[in-house]
């Protein structure tokens, strides 16, 4: 498969939609709905472009990746470790101990509000960690 360009001229939104649709079969198509659940949950959400064409979210972080091999999508949480997981999402990458992946074969669905829940606990998680900006003094 051909990688989209990764010129910087052209958005990361961009690269992800050309990324969906040069897929073409299941993993476009996961790939595409995984993508919308995570803007769902986070409308805030911010798309990137990385290493040599990996679609990434972000919000004060990662919160995960989105790749596509000939037999599944993967979904990779950076800190995906220290997520509650009550509806048993993760399936992969479950030895390290920071990430947790998913991984999605063509035919599988994924429970939608759990996949959710898990969006929003990581950008919780990431904006814990962002400074808060200093209050102004009142002079």
């Amino acid at each position: 498969m051909k990688k989209p360009d990764a010129s910087p001229a052209r958005p990361a939104s961009e690269l992800i939609s050309q990324r969906i649709a040069e897929l073409g079969d299941w993993r476009g198509e996961t790939l595409g709905r995984m993508r919308r659940l995570i803007q769902e949950a986070d409308p805030d959400v911010v798309e990137e472009w990385k290493w040599m064409g990996t679609p990434v979210w972000s919000h004060d972080g990662i919160i995960c990746t989105g790749e596509s091999y000939k037999s599944v999508v993967k979904l990779t949480f950076l800190k995906g470790a220290s997520l509650e997981d009550p509806a048993g999402l993760f399936n992969s990458s479950l030895d390290g101990n920071a990430r947790r992946a998913i991984d999605i074969r063509e035919g599988e669905e994924v429970d939608e509000p759990a996949f959710k829940a898990l969006v929003r606990q990581a950008v919780a998680l990431n904006s814990a960690g962002k400074p808060k900006p200093a209050k102004n003094a009142k002079s």
